[in-house]
């Protein structure tokens, strides 16, 4: 019977090297995700807030959907309904055409749409919070529209925005482990893996969850570190 030591070891007695791999996808995929959530969740919100009834429409509609899906039934959906669209496009050229989607980019763009959603209500709440004698103190120094947003709203907005979207990122960091229901080689796949080969489950289950716990603890720091930053440059200004 193997020692926990060797199991937990690399080479090819042990599958740390392969949980190894498991981290760098699931912090590759979380990283790759959030720009995209980042960048939507502010679209909508700017959307939400329009003056154009359409636009806040549109805006409440997407919030509603993804925020109400399960995480897991997005994945599905995005993993194998892009899958068979795809495939019937494809087969309008040749019938013969086979086509399998990418589970890193599936599951980022389901990752990012449920993010996203939920970035959309921190930003729009942020937006609430900003006075609008900001946004006419800039036009009436001759800033234009786009000039007042970057100059005087954003730096604002960041730092009334920071603490919901930090919680949002530790949230994403755990979804990750969703992608592994498609075949991404992620944390939880890889440790499941070792698990039902070596019949240790609570061993590696068990390493997993010190993973994790050790991802969002580097986080913190790192948010802690974000908004002591964005504080000082607050007074500063």
């Amino acid at each position: 019977m193997q020692s926990v030591w060797t199991l937990l070891s690399w080479g090819p007695e042990g599958w740390l090297d392969d949980i190894a791999y498991g981290v760098f996808i699931t912090v590759l995929l979380a990283a790759a995700t959030l720009p995209v959530g980042l960048m939507i969740g502010f679209l909508v919100a700017l959307a939400k807030q329009s003056n154009e009834p359409s636009l806040r429409l549109a805006g409440n509609i997407y919030t509603t959907i993804f925020r109400g899906l399960p995480e897991l039934l997005t994945l599905f959906m995005i993993f194998y309904g892009a899958q068979i669209g795809i495939q019937q496009l494809m087969r309008l050229y040749d019938p013969t055409a086979a086509v399998e989607v990418n589970a890193f980019v599936s599951g980022m763009i389901a990752l990012g749409v449920v993010f996203s959603s939920y970035a959309s209500e921190v930003f729009l709440s942020a937006f609430r919070a900003i006075p609008k004698g900001q946004y006419e103190g800039g036009y009436s120094v001759g800033l234009s529209g786009g000039q007042t947003m970057r100059l005087v709203v954003l730096p604002q907005l960041i730092r009334i925005a920071l603490p919901g979207l930090a919680n949002l990122w530790l949230i994403l960091l755990k979804d990750t482990a969703l992608v592994s229901a498609i075949g991404l080689a992620d944390i939880l796949r890889q440790t499941g893996v070792a698990a039902r080969v070596t019949k240790h489950a609570f061993l590696f289950y068990g390493f997993a969850a010190l993973i994790y716990l050790l991802l969002a603890i580097i986080s913190s720091f790192g948010i802690n570190a974000i908004e002591r930053r964005v504080g000082r440059q607050q007074v500063q200004r």
